[in-house]
C-alpha cells in the first residue's frame, strides 16, 4: 500500500516522482495547482511512508498507479516515474484523462541513436559497479549522467543517502518496453516535455512524441529537474489538462 498525499478540489490529478528524491521535493513547485486540481501524491515504494520493495522496478509499480486512476484522472509523471506512468497508463487506459511525462528513462524507445545509445551505456556500466562505487560518488555520476539541476552536498543527509541505496538496487529505467502501439491507440491526449539541456533526452522525448502522436514541449533552465522550473511548467501542464478535461 503506497503512502498517498491529497490536496485540493477539483478533477484529480495524479503525480509519479522519479529516483533519489521523494515527492515533496520533486512536486514542490507544484502544490499551488491544488487551488484547482485535486492533487494525488503518492510516494513510491521506498520513500515516505511507502514499504520498501527488495527491488523497486517500474513493471511491478505501474499497477500500483494504475489503481490509484480510480474511475478516472490525469497522469503526470517526471523521469523514472514518467515511465511509470506511461505503463500505468497503457494498463488502464480508459480510466487516464490525459498523460504527461517529462524526460522519462524509457531510453530503448530511441535506441540507434548514438547520443541514446551512449547513455544507455554509461547506465549500464554505472549499476554494474554499483556496489563498489561509493554512494557520494555514485550521486554524483549519476545525476551528472542524468543533467539533474540538483546540487549534491559535501555530506549526503540521511534521506539522499536512503534514496541512492534504493537507486543502487533499483531495475534500470532503460530496460523497459513501452507498448507503443496499445498507447497511440488509447483516447486520451499524451504531452511530452524535455528540458533542453541533453541531446539524449531531446531524442527520447521527440521518438516518444512520434510514436503517440503528442504535443511536445521544452521547458529549459532546470536541465533535467523540469518540474521545478515552476510557472512555465504548470502553465503548459494547466493549458493541456484543460483542454483534455471530459466535457
Amino acid at each position: 500500500m503506497l503512502e498517498v498525499e491529497r490536496f485540493g478540489e477539483g478533477p484529480q490529478v495524479i503525480f509519479v516522482h522519479g529516483d533519489i528524491v521523494g515527492p515533496s521535493l520533486t512536486w514542490r513547485k507544484q502544490r499551488s495547482l491544488a487551488e484547482r486540481w485535486s492533487l494525488i501524491i503518492p510516494s513510491r515504494p521506498g520513500f515516505g511512508g511507502s514499504p520498501a520493495l527488495e527491488r523497486n522496478d517500474f513493471d511491478v509499480e505501474a499497477p500500483m498507479i494504475a489503481e490509484l486512476l480510480g474511475d478516472g484522472a490525469h497522469l503526470v509523471g517526471h523521469s523514472y516515474g514518467a515511465v511509470i506512468a506511461l505503463l500505468a497508463a497503457a494498463e488502464r487506459p480508459e480510466a487516464v484523462h490525459s498523460l504527461t511525462v517529462s524526460e522519462p528513462g524509457s531510453l530503448r524507445v530511441a535506441e540507434g541513436t548514438p547520443v541514446v545509445d551512449e547513455m544507455i551505456a554509461n547506465g549500464e556500466r554505472l549499476f554494474s559497479q554499483a556496489s563498489a562505487i561509493p554512494t557520494e560518488d555514485f550521486l554524483r555520476l549519476f545525476r551528472g549522467g542524468a543533467g539533474s539541476a540538483y546540487e549534491t552536498p559535501g555530506e549526503l543527509p540521511e534521506e539522499l543517502l536512503h534514496g541512492v541505496e534504493l537507486l543502487k538496487r533499483e531495475r534500470p529505467s532503460w530496460e523497459a518496453q513501452i507498448p507503443m502501439e496499445r498507447l497511440a491507440a488509447a483516447d486520451f491526449p499524451v504531452l511530452v516535455i524535455s528540458g533542453g539541456h541533453s541531446p539524449a533526452f531531446e531524442a527520447v522525448c521527440d521518438a516518444l512524441a512520434d510514436g503517440l502522436s503528442a504535443e511536445r514541449a521544452v521547458i529549459s533552465g532546470r536541465g533535467h529537474t523540469v518540474p521545478s522550473t515552476g510557472a512555465p511548467y504548470n502553465e503548459r501542464l494547466e493549458s493541456f489538462m484543460r483542454a483534455a478535461e471530459p466535457a
